[in-house]
């Protein structure tokens, strides 16, 4: 972890509200939290060890399901069982050579399923994946096929992908999935810090996965940390502010300037198209081989709005006594930063207010769904006049 560098762990005790030490904090630390199973992986798993599902069982779920989690970091003993367990349900080691090829996949085709389910969801990665909607982690070989992540070896590895499937069954669901493709489109447009262009076929989004870098037969795993690992979270749905995870975050960037600018710009996106799942996880940093930390690309950007469980606004901008703050000089009132820091913010932010303006056209032109544009509408109108107060 980036917050914790390697060396004697200190354990944290909890406290009465008197101040008085009450009993051992046997939680792990925050880092471990982002290799977690969650959604479906985690039912998936808890199945598999005969858990019953609750707060209390990250630990188990971790020396199990973390062999093969998003970043560079994995655990030994979910190693172990990976291995173990796989060869239970596949009947042996897996044969590469039985790739399926893309159109196996459009159609959910009886070799695709059979490939998926000889691995059951260990090998496609679906325990390494966070997130409430069923994902599948695939690797393209070099002939072009595709294989359960863990299936191929990386010196036969060409690309990696994220396979995601509607969180549920409903029109919403899928609507809220089809417009994910054309969201990070909408981002790409927008010059924010985005990956490879998605690709959405038949209810099934395929999105390049922007940890792992190949060359010349080599795969190289980038780590990856949540801005909850930063603040030092203990835990899921912890409630914090975008002030927190921000000053968490320019703790550790190479660039803190230019990356504050590229979250503040996310932040004016997720409000102004109403992506409402803005949790702490949603946002991560990685660090490449140069050593150079800065932001992952924009990842979870969707009209969650749609979304038929009602997933709300989680993280808010606060001013020093908790308050939610809404308007924008209000925020930049909140933020921690140098005068000439602050400055440029500002700036960038007053001209990026026309491109948000004109967010409804560039919305059409990357295929957003017209109900969709109209219900952001307003939003779009509010968050573009809103930032044009900067310029005072």
């Amino acid at each position: 972890s980036l917050a914790m560098p390697v060396g004697f762990y200190d354990v944290k005790y909890l406290t009465t509200e008197g101040g008085a030490p009450e009993a051992l904090d046997h939680r792990i630390p925050p880092f471990l939290y982002d290799l977690v199973p969650q959604g479906a992986g985690r039912k998936f798993l808890s199945n598999m060890l005969h858990l019953a599902d609750s707060d209390g069982v990250e630990l188990p779920l971790l020396m199990a399901g973390a062999f093969n989690p998003i970043g560079s970091l994995r655990v030994n003993t979910a190693v172990a069982f990976y291995e173990r367990e796989s060869k239970k349900l596949s009947g042996g080691s897996y044969d590469f050579s039985h790739g399926v090829d893309f159109e196996d996949i459009q159609l959910k085709s009886e070799k695709f399923l059979r490939e998926l389910s000889l691995h059951a969801m260990l090998a496609s990665g679906t325990t390494g994946v966070q997130g409430a909607a069923p994902k599948y982690l695939l690797t393209k070989d070099n002939q072009g096929l595709w294989h359960p992540d863990m299936g191929l070896p990386d010196m036969h590895a060409s690309e990696h992908w994220l396979l995601k499937l509607p969180r549920g069954r409903s029109q919403d669901d899928r609507l809220v999935l089809r417009n994910e493709a054309a969201y990070l489109r909408v981002a790409k447009a927008c010059e924010l810090r985005t990956h490879a262009d998605p690709m959405y076929v038949d209810d099934m989004l395929f999105v390049r996965r922007f940890d792992r870098v190949v060359t010349d037969n080599e795969v190289t795993r980038l780590h990856q940390e949540s801005l909850a690992s930063l603040a030092g979270h203990r835990g899921f749905a912890v409630k914090t502010s975008h002030n927190e995870l921000l000053n968490a975050m320019r703790k550790h960037v190479s660039d803190p300037l230019e990356e504050t600018i590229e979250y503040l710009k996310r932040d004016v996106l997720n409000q102004a198209m109403r992506n409402t799942d803005n949790h702490a996880r949603n946002t991560a940093i990685q660090r490449f081989s140069n050593g150079v930390v800065a932001l992952t690309p924009i990842f979870d950007f969707a009209p969650m709005y749609k979304d038929p469980e009602m997933v709300p606004r989680a993280v808010q901008w606060t001013d020093a006594r908790g308050n939610v703050i809404r308007d924008w000089v209000g925020i930049f009132n909140s933020l921690e930063l140098e005068k000439s820091d602050m400055q440029r913010c500002a700036s960038e932010m007053v001209d990026f207010s026309e491109e948000v303006g004109n967010l409804a056209e560039i919305c059409l032109s990357c295929g957003v769904d017209k109900s969709v544009i109209d219900e952001c509408q307003s939003s779009i109108e509010r968050t573009a006049n809103d930032l044009t107060t900067l310029r005072r």
